[in-house]
């Protein structure tokens, strides 16, 4: 047999392949998600976490451009605040630990897409109405979420420098900021509706009361 496992991709053709192997793992989890009992919102934490693990992994080539953040959004919304946040942790610490790269960022990462879950169940009553998810409204947030999360993965810089380097720090990542942004878009109108399905038979229907039960729990 020939070994063609040693073929180089030029960056799109591996763009391409990445985003085909993402859409099998969206098929996967809609299949597996039809074997599950209306409710049963942890398995479907667990489905998410996995689908965002890989999600992060397959476009790590891609400059600050992955799903997470569209994931943890539609958690929020349909699951709640301490699930996104729950998701938030997994999906960070997992992915840095084991194969990007894990320190003290990790934390703000994980505070970062915990904001963005919350920003979610805080605004879920906007964002689903009467179980239609709200396309237009996702994408903004998820596009300024963009911005928002890498706003406070940005300040762990502080550890260590001086608070006067923050501005032009963030001044000179404002492209990758973009990036991310433009990225939650695509990936908004790409899978928030089939994800935002799924998650619908086991919504908890989020409100800003489970913002608040996560503070004070």
């Amino acid at each position: 047999m020939y070994d063609f496992h040693n073929i180089a991709l030029a960056p799109a053709e591996s763009l391409l392949l990445n985003a085909a192997i993402l859409s099998v793992i969206v098929f996967a989890l809609l299949k597996a998600e039809r074997r599950l009992d209306e409710g049963s919102g942890w398995i479907m934490l667990a489905l998410l976490a996995v689908f965002a693990f890989a999600g992060r992994i397959l476009f790590e080539p891609l400059p600050n451009i992955q799903p997470v953040t569209l994931i943890v959004l539609l958690a929020g919304i349909y699951l709640g605040s301490p699930r996104a946040f729950a998701l938030a942790g997994v999906v960070a610490l997992s992915t840095n630990v084991l194969v990007l790269g894990h320190g003290p960022w990790t934390l703000f990462q994980v505070i970062g897409w915990g904001a963005v879950g919350c920003s979610g169940a805080l605004l879920a009553d906007r964002l689903l109405i009467e179980g239609e998810l709200q396309l237009n409204r996702v994408a903004a947030l998820a596009f300024v979420s963009g911005f928002t999360f890498n706003l406070i993965v940005s300040s762990s810089i502080l550890l260590k420098t001086d608070p006067a380097m923050l501005a032009p720090y963030l001044l000179n990542g404002l492209l990758y900021d973009l990036y991310h942004a433009v990225g939650n878009l695509v990936f908004a109108a790409w899978m928030a509706t089939p994800i935002g399905d799924i998650l619908l038979r086991h919504s908890i229907a989020p409100t800003s009361e489970t913002v608040s039960e996560l503070v004070t729990n």
